[in-house]
This record gives structure tokens, sequence and C-alpha cells, in this order.
């Protein structure tokens, strides 16, 4: 045989279902064997599912996650795979990975880089890992490293190389942010450059609570190409060669012990065994457009958040605006028209437009709509408050009334028939307060929580450019939340193609406002921009999880206090 055969097992974990993990690790075990492969990989953290957070406390967690890697060693013929896991040793949790052939663990690697920034919180519950070992397969030593081992020129990369690995298998739960799959070709080809191997990169694909998983794994050659790469957003089984003149090339003439002085050499096999092989169709799949990506995270992360917590039907308050219309096309397009239902609660306010662009986009994508007046119920509370709120002028506080009333009528629909409330608000308005607490804010998962208005509308016109399902008026029409006469959004901020680049500039750049300049808005502009951010921490707080698709998301990836007083230079 000419060719060593590998394949990276992309598959969707749910955290803490590990007898659900495992089965579809090995079912791809045994699709990859049926292929004749010799090494098969799997994400990080596989068995448990990734991120489990303070399940790691949990003794009873770490035993089953152990007791259930034993039982999926037993399932492994012939084939090596290389499956994520928690590791306890001595007392101590690892983040590791188990090389396993012949229904034996040959060895095991612990993650030896710990991430602590952005999402990521690994040193409260694992230990680092030390010197890694290498593991020869014939005439190929290969290396096994876990996800940000290999984002670093001092991981174990080199370390591995020099002990005359050819190959690296990197396992990883990499998260997705928009443009993420070329951060990790360019570290991928850093470290390739250094050490002149052969990198797999194996990532996890799906959504866990914010975060999804875009896959998108990928095979690098030694002269830093993409050979092979699996999809996007969907679990996959990529399957190609190396030739093995490539991999040979390394460890001729390495001396025995030299190889020991820098790792300890695992023998997994004297030869690689003969294997009848079918031909292989492999092709390099090009990366998806920008908006496109974008588009199938929320649909990938809106889809397994609904179906992984165990709900079916959503509902979406619907106002004829785009927030609402492209929530309800990501929900049709992710959980299917017959799972959806829109609510449309016109108010005093509500223009004729935005009845009829409500039923145009109802009709358009083929979902239940429920109409429920909120006017009867608004002229209750004023009723109610009226010897409390008398000779007082109307001003905010009758709007977000409205607001409330919506979203109580949301919520009691959710608690009579099961349906999650999906939320509407978008990163723009989220940023600068530009919601209202318990009324659109509301829900269950908010499925744009993280998507500046800018890019609302340009998933919009992505979107419609598939199929024309949002009403063209709703592109081109001025922003409104129509809960007082002749109401527009640019009364209280400014226009969005103007106030997204300040807040990027923030919130994901950590800029100060000296440091913030733009041409449409003047210093004083800028500064009460940034004063609403920070004046509107303590309703994020409250706000439910949503998807993260830029580089910093509120959450885990902005942890700012509430009680906040530091306003910079």
């Amino acid at each position: 045989m000419d060719e060593l055969r590998i394949a990276v097992g992309q598959v969707n974990c749910i955290v803490g279902n590990i007898k659900r993990n495992c089965a579809r690790i090995i079912e791809y075990i045994e699709r990859a064997a049926s292929l004749g492969v010799d090494i098969v990989t799997f994400p990080e953290l596989a068995i448990t599912g990734y991120p489990p957070e303070d399940l790691l406390l949990k003794g009873s967690f770490i035993d089953e996650n152990i007791k259930a890697l034993g039982e999926l060693t037993e399932n492994v013929g012939n084939i090596i795979a290389v499956v994520g896991f928690v590791n306890r040793k001595g007392g101590n949790l690892y983040n590791a990975a188990a090389v396993i052939c012949k229904r034996k663990i040959r060895g095991i690697c612990h993650k030896t880089l710990l991430p602590n920034y952005g999402v990521f919180d690994e040193k409260r519950y694992f230990e680092q890992g030390s010197k890694p070992p290498v593991f020869r397969y014939g005439d190929v030593i290969f290396g096994v490293s876990i996800c940000e081992d290999i984002w670093h020129r001092e991981g174990p990369t080199g370390m591995m190389a020099q002990a005359g690995a050819a190959l690296i298998c990197n396992i990883n739960a990499s998260p997705y942010h928009a443009g993420k799959i070329y951060v990790r070709s360019e570290i991928s080809k850093n470290r390739i450059q250094e050490n002149g191997v052969f990198i797999s990169y194996t990532n996890m694909v799906g959504g866990q609570d914010e975060l999804v998983f875009d896959g998108q794994s990928f095979v690098m050659d030694k002269k830093g190409r993409i050979i092979a790469q699996a999809d996007a957003f969907r679990e996959d089984l990529l399957v190609l060669d190396i030739p093995l003149k490539e991999l040979r090339q390394r460890t001729k003439g390495l001396r025995q012990a030299r190889t020991g002085d820098h790792a300890r050499v695992i023998t997994i096999s004297d030869k690689i065994p003969h294997r009848e092989r079918p031909a292989l169709s492999v092709f390099k799949r090009r990366p998806l457009e920008p908006v496109a990506e974008v588009y199938e995270a929320l649909k990938m992360g809106l889809h397994d958040y609904v179906v992984k917590n165990g709900f079916q039907k959503t509902v979406i308050g619907l106002s004829g605006g785009v927030d609402s219309s492209i929530v309800a096309t990501l929900a049709v397009d992710s959980l299917g028209s017959d799972n959806v239902i829109g609510v449309f609660m016109p108010s005093r306010y509500t223009s004729k437009e935005s009845g009829a662009d409500t039923r145009e986009l109802v009709r358009r994508l083929g979902i239940r709509l429920l109409t429920i007046p909120i006017h009867a119920v608004y002229r209750a509370y004023i009723s109610t408050l009226q010897p409390v709120f008398s000779g007082l002028r109307e001003d905010i506080t009758e709007e977000n009334i409205q607001a409330r009333i919506r979203g109580n009528i949301l919520m009691a629909l959710s608690n009579k028939f099961g349906w999650l409330v999906l939320t509407t608000g978008n990163k723009s308005e989220m940023s600068v307060g530009y919601a209202t607490l318990y009324g659109d804010m509301a829900g269950g998962f908010a499925v744009i929580k993280d998507v500046p208005k800018t890019l609302v509308y340009q998933l919009s016109r992505y979107r419609n450019s598939l199929s024309s399902v949002i009403p063209a008026r709703v592109l081109t029409k001025e922003p409104t939340a129509e809960l007082k006469p002749d109401q527009k959004d640019r009364d209280t901020l400014p226009p969005y193609e103007h106030l997204d680049p300040v807040l990027k500039g923030y919130i994901e750049e950590d800029r100060d406002l000296n440091a913030i300049t733009s041409r449409a808005l003047s210093r004083a502009e800028v500064k009460k921009v940034l004063q609403m951010v920070e004046a509107s921490e303590y309703k994020r707080r409250q706000s439910p999880p949503g998807i993260k698709i830029t580089p910093k998301a509120f959450g885990k990836d902005r942890r700012m206090p509430i009680t906040n007083q530091y306003r910079g230079k």
C-alpha cells in the first residue's frame, strides 16, 4: 500500500448525553473502517460534549465518561481511533485524547495549553498536560494535540515533529465566529512552516447554548495547502489518502535514541496492515461566502438549541419589521414551517403597512398567524395606573407598557402551549439599550442577539436572493418601534450605518473614545453612544442566551461589571 488513509469524524455532540455521543462515534468508526481507513479522529471532548462547564465538578459525570470510553474501546478493531474525553489522574482532570486500536487504549494525550479567554474557562477545571507521546504506525510517526495546542508556537507541535512525527492530528471544539476558518488555516500554516508536517484539523459541529461549532475540518499538506475540507455546519466523514513517501521522508534516518529524547514513542504496529479499500472521490469544498456563512451559523445554532432542549414549536412576535422577519425566516429554514407560529399584536400606533407586510411574510413562509390586538389591554393598564400617574406627561413609560404587554402575551402562549419564544432584538439595539426589559427582551432564545442591524439587512437580502420571502418594503422602510405617533429609530439613535462601526470599535475591539473616530458622528455623539452602552449592562445581564457570530459577543466573551463608574478617557 502506498497511502495512509485518514478520516475526520466531524460529529455533532450533545453536552451530557454521553451514551448518545459514544453511539455516534462508534457509528462513524464503523463507517471509516468500511472504507479501509487507518486513522480516524474525533473532536475535543467528543464523549462529554463541549463545553461541559460545571458538569466537570460532578464526580459521577467523570466516572460515566471514563466508563463510556472503556465500552467504546471494545468496539474499535484494527482501525486507530483518536477520541476526546476527560481523563482523571491523581485527583486531577485533564482535557484528553485516547488513541485506541484493537480494543485497547494505546496511549493518552493531555492538552498542554489551556485557554482562559473569551468563551473559554479551562483553567477552572483542568490541569495542564506535559510532554506528549508520539505514535509509531509502521514506518509512520504521528502526534496528537488538542485545540489550543496548535495555536501557539510554544505548543507541543514542535516537540512531536522533532520526535519524527510527520502527521499531527489536532482535535478541536473551536467555536464559530464570522471568518474563523481563515484564522484556523493561518494558524495551521504557521505550524507547518515551522515543522514541515501534515496537519489533520478535526473540528466539532453543532450548536451548544450560545456557541456554534461550524465543522469545516480540513487536512493541510506540508506546503500549507488545504487538500481536503469537510462540510460547514453539517456532520461529515472526511476521508483522504496521504502518500506514504511524504510521511516516511521525515522519519527516514531518525535514530531511536534521538526520538526518545523529545517524546515517548508508543508503537501501535510494526507495519501498516493491508486493507481492502474502495476508491475515493475527494474534493476540496470552497468556503461559504461571508453572509451565507453567518446565515448557516444562525440556522444551526437555532435548530440545535430548540431540538437539544426538547422543544418543538417556536413563537415569534411579528411587527412587519426586518428583525422579526429575519428571525421568522431563520426559524422556518431551520425547524420547518409547521414549528413556527407568528403573533401580530397591533396597537393604535401600528401602521397599515406593518400589518400588510406581516401577513405577506406569513403567507410566503407558510406559518400560522395569531392576531391579538393590545389596545384594550393597554387602556386597562393606563386606567389602573391613572391615580398614580395623574398630572404627569406621557413619556417612554407608556411606550414600554406596550412592549411589556406584548412580551406578556408571548410568554402566556409559551406557558399554555409549550412554545419557545424567540426574541427579535439585534446587537445594535442590545448594545445601546434600545430594547424593553420584560418586553421585547422577554423570551427563551435571542436568535440575532449578536447580529448588528446592518448585518440583519445583509442577511435578509441574502435570503431573498435564494427565494423571495421577506417583503421588499420591509427592507426599504425606515426602522420604527411604532410605540408612539410617527416614531422612528433615528429619533433616539444615529443611523445604523454610522452606529454599527462605533459599536464594533468599542465592544469588539476594546477601543476607547479617543481611538474611535467617525466621519459621520461628532465626538459628542460617539461619547453619547458609549454612555448608552455602559448604562445598559444591567439589561443585557437579563436577556436570553443568543447565538455568537462575532469575535466578541455579550455574555461569556464580554464580561463587564454592572456597577461600573469607569468611563475611560
